[in-house]
Parts: C-alpha cells; structure tokens; sequence
C-alpha cells in the first residue's frame, strides 16, 4: 500500500536521530539539548508551491463555511492523537477517498494531534516522544511530525492540529487549514496572541466547567493586534507583532456540569456570543464531555447536532469526531494494536464512514 511505504520514509526520519545524552548542568539539572529552529525545519521539509497554494486554498473554504458562505458541514475527524505514522497514513487515505463521495456536501479536515495535553503526566505526542518509550527525542517528533502533516497534505486533506505549546507553531504553521485551542488554554494570554498571528481560522474550546465566557474573550483577543515576547523564525527571541486572527470561533465541548450540544444549550450560547458582540459560528466537539468520554455515544451527538442544523439553526457550522482505524483506545506498552489510539477512545473507521455518508445524504436531501 502507499501508506506502508510513505510510513517506512516517516519512521526512517525517527532513526535518524540519535537520542540526546542528558549531562549534568552545574544545577544539577539536565544540560538543554538545541534543537532545529522552525526555519531550518521548514527549509529541510519544505512546502512546493503546489502545495502551499494548496493549503491557502484550504484555508479559505474553512472560513467560508464558518462565514455561511459556504453551506457545507465543517466535519473535523481523526485520531485524538497520532502515535504511528503507518496508520495515521493510512487513515487518511481512507478519509480521502471518502472525501471524493461527500464533498459537495460536507467538508472533512483530518485531525493531526501531535501534542497531547495532560492532566497530570503521561506521554506527550508524536512530537515529544515519537518512540513512545519516554527517550522525548523531540528533534525527531518535530520532523516526523511536519512530515507526517505533509503527506496528509500530499493526499489532498486539510489538516488540523491543536497547538498546546506555542513555541512548537511555528514548525507547522504553514501546513494547517484550522487550529484548536484547548479547554485548558484557551484562558491563555500567550495562546490568544499567538493565535492573533496565525494565518488560518482558530477553534477556542469552551472552559472545562462548560462556561463560554472564557472562550468568548479569547476570540475578542486574537481578533485584536499584539505585541508579545516570542521567538523568530531563525530562533531568536524577538518582539512579535500580529496583526489579529479575525476568523476566531467557539467550540462547544461540554464540560463538569455535563453536555452543551442540545438545542436549548446552543440557544444559550447563541444569547452569550451576541451579547458579546461576536458571530455565532458555532463547532461541536462530538467527543471529551459532549459525549461522557465515551467514544461510541459520538454519532449520538453528532446526528443530534446535524438534525439541528437541518431544522434551521445555521449557527452550527460544524462538528469534531475522534475517529481511528479501529474503536477504543489501548495502553501504552510492548505490543500495541494496529490502528487503536493510545489516548482518548476513538470511534473506529467503520462507523465513522456510515456516520459521514448518512450526513451527506441527509445534507443533500
């Protein structure tokens, strides 16, 4: 298969770098390892010109269904994260081809979560430890992971990913067609000035108690200019100056107090965003609490959310699907099963693929 041998040239990138030998720092912590600054990255794995008008045109179609402009669904699926390019590679050849079935009605983006937000501890993503044996060798998880998001790119797929760390962005800023801001962030100041720079749309996630004021103060920040303390594109530290992300948008993933995806939560929310003075345009994470972390109850919500938007509520945009190979999720250890998650439980492809094509027809109807 294609993705076999395209993954063997990713995992050959892992095996290219040696694991860093930590050495004792006079503080008795472990002496910094340098790592690629983001332009040497991009310059090694460049975007061709097919490509990178590829990605803006991309990016213009997610606004212009975040807009209304558009009628289609925005659909964002794939793994929670991705831990072996083999089977992502493979995923997104599937999500492809289905692609070509449901276009006019619907607008799929492949998730490409190579960071992994954690409660406590626990591994971080491809882009931290691409071995998934605690060596962290992130100099290889940046590589693979920029060249894993191409090849999806070479496939025709946007891509999306959430940026947990903003100094990571810049390493993959030029690939996405949408970016997540997590639950956990989004009442970040430095997440709202980065995201006040990117060129693409950007997703703030509603708090984990399910309040949406937080998030609506982010999409008011990212909207406006900053300067900030960052780092340039040779890694040096600089003074940033953005000019605003005017395509900022709330998604709705529940929270403490339960879901927030029923026609009279969107009502509630619909109230908050107007009184803030800002667009309803609205994505629902079908997943995390929406869905009781229970990866199976996913096409539940979202055939709730799609028989909302065909009764007329055209504030909701879009949704988000944790959707994998095969359901459930695994343990991280020796052997690890073909194409299930090692994070969050996802929905397996099967399923995703009905879910989708019912969608379609019923959009289409």
């Amino acid at each position: 298969m294609k993705s076999a041998s395209a993954a063997a040239t990713l995992s050959h990138a892992v095996n290219q770098h040696t694991v860093p030998v930590e050495r004792p720092a006079a503080n008795g912590a472990s002496a910094p390892t340098r790592l690629p600054t983001a332009h040497e990255l991009k310059t090694r794995l460049p975007l061709d010109l097919a490509l990178h008008a590829r990605v803006s045109v991309q990016r213009d179609a997610v606004r212009a269904v975040l807009a209304g402009e558009d009628p289609r669904l925005l659909v964002i699926v794939g793994p929670c994260s991705i831990h072996d390019p083999r089977s992502a590679l493979e995923y997104a050849e599937r999500l492809a081809a289905l692609n070509t079935r449901v276009e006019e009605q619907l607008l799929l983006v492949m998730r490409a979560y190579v960071e992994k937000p954690r409660t406590t501890v626990g591994w971080k993503g491809l882009a931290y430890d691409p071995r998934l044996d605690g060596s962290d060798d992130m100099a290889a998880g940046l590589s693979l992971s920029r060249e894993l998001m191409r090849a999806i790119l070479q496939l025709g797929l946007p891509v999306a990913t959430e940026i947990l760390q903003p100094l990571a962005s810049g390493y993959f800023d030029d690939l996405l067609a949408w970016v997540a801001i997590g639950a956990r962030t989004t009442e970040s100041q430095i997440h709202r000035e980065m995201a006040s720079g990117l060129a693409m749309p950007v997703g703030f996630k509603n708090g984990t108690d399910g309040s949406v004021s937080i998030a609506c103060d982010a999409i008011r920040s990212a909207a406006h200019s900053h300067r900030h303390f960052g780092i340039d594109a040779t890694g040096h530290p600089a003074v940033i100056e953005t000019l605003g992300n005017s395509s900022g948008h709330l998604v709705l993933r529940g929270g403490h107090r339960g879901p927030n995806y029923s026609a009279a939560a969107v009502a509630e929310v619909r109230t908050a965003l107007e009184q803030a003075g800002l667009a309803a345009q609205l994505l629902v994470d079908c997943s995390h609490a929406n869905s009781g972390k229970n990866p199976l109850r996913q096409p539940e919500v979202f055939n709730d959310v799609l028989e909302q938007r065909l009764a007329g509520d055209l504030s909701l945009r879009g949704m988000m699907l944790e959707s994998h190979l095969f359901e459930g999720c695994q343990a991280l250890g020796s052997e690890l099963e073909y194409g299930v998650s090692v994070t969050d439980g996802c929905l397996g492809w099967v399923a995703t693929e009905a879910l989708l094509l019912e969608a379609a027809a019923k959009l289409q109807r």
